[in-house]
């Protein structure tokens, strides 16, 4: 097991850290002090190391797209309508960053935030926490929020993503990770193979915010109950606007993994865990090449992001679950994933 540093970048006259874990097995993940990214998860070929994440060079790159690559996410991930949610009997409004809704935590989610961090080993395991106050001032969120993102790597090649928040208020609580996985030796996702524990997802409107109502994936290529490729599911939707995946679906969270992610090809694959009732698929639809990846210019279906969390837009829709953080108590979500090239 090891950890190094290094200084990644600079971003408004602060050093941008990059702090890589590497297990027993020559699996490692780097992650970055900006937005506490998952900016690399390296697997052993042969003699050398290929990144299964889209990633890029520069704090810029990062923050100058609106597709959060590699990037923690919160308070809330999604969208909140309106920028509004009623919360302990109030109508509570909050910055918003897409037109009228709240994306993502807002303008100063947690992605665009320096973090601190510290490390941890073990024979077994090596970890990197990162650590912030956020005040209701910064972020426009009820509350001061004491945050936390660990990220461990174990000699299972397992990552295990805990989420730890604590307010002063009652707040809202709902993070995710923003990774964008690659698992072939190709430039797309289009010969993976997709299977999700779900068999609804959500009907969205024009803006992508959830009506509250549940379709099902029977009969449709919105269907991964079982091995489906994606190529051609992406292929059936061709003749919507989104001619891709950008969609929310309930996951049923006693059944784990929740998703599988393989390619036949390189036989690598990704299962992860999640004991949340949302999973977001999207297969990156609207990249351009504009986007400078460090695997070379953006395009269509060069990644695909897989964000468990908790129904999003939860307070305006009943049933939908509880992302409260109740205050002064202390809310972990985790989300486990599993690497093999077996």
């Amino acid at each position: 097991m090891n950890i190094e540093e290094a200084i990644f970048d600079t971003y408004q006259g602060h050093s941008i850290h990059k702090i890589t874990l590497t297990n027993d097995n020559n699996v490692a993940i780097s992650l970055l002090s900006l937005g506490a990214t998952w900016h690399e998860f390296l697997v052993p070929i042969q003699d050398k190391q290929k990144n299964i994440l889209l990633n890029f060079s520069t704090a810029h790159d990062y923050l100058s797209n609106p597709f959060y690559i590699g990037m923690a996410i919160g308070r809330t991930a999604g969208r909140i309508k309106n920028g509004t949610f009623p919360l302990n009997g109030q109508s509570v409004t909050v910055p918003t960053n897409e037109g009228q809704n709240t994306l993502h935590g807002g303008p100063s989610g947690f992605n665009t935030l320096i973090w601190d961090y510290n490390s941890c080993q073990s024979d077994e395991a090596v970890s990197i926490t990162f650590s912030r106050s956020i005040s209701h001032n910064e972020d426009g969120f009820p509350g001061d929020l004491a945050a936390t993102v660990t990220y461990t790597l174990d000699n299972h090649n397992r990552v295990t993503l805990q989420f730890t928040g604590e307010s002063n208020e009652d707040t809202l609580f709902n993070p995710t990770s923003h990774a964008y996985f690659n698992l072939s030796d190709s430039k797309t996702i289009l010969g993976h193979q997709l299977m999700i524990t779900s068999s609804e997802y959500l009907e969205m409107d024009s803006e992508k915010i959830p009506t509250g109502k549940l379709l099902p994936v029977k009969g449709t290529p919105f269907d991964f109950t079982t091995n489906q490729q994606l190529g051609d599911a992406i292929q059936a939707l061709q003749g919507t606007t989104e001619k891709g995946f950008d969609d929310i679906y309930k996951i049923t969270p006693n059944q784990q993994p929740i998703v599988k992610l393989s390619d036949p090809t390189s036989h690598r694959s990704l299962t992860i865990s999640s004991s949340r009732n949302a999973l977001v698929v999207f297969t990156s639809n609207s990249f351009t090449k504009n986007l400078a990846f460090n695997s070379g210019p953006g395009e269509p279906y060069m990644g695909i992001a897989l964000e468990s969390q908790t129904l999003p837009d939860t307070p305006n829709h009943p049933g939908f679950g509880d992302v409260v953080l109740p205050k002064n108590q202390k809310v972990t979500h985790t989300i486990m994933y599993q690497y093999s090239d077996k």
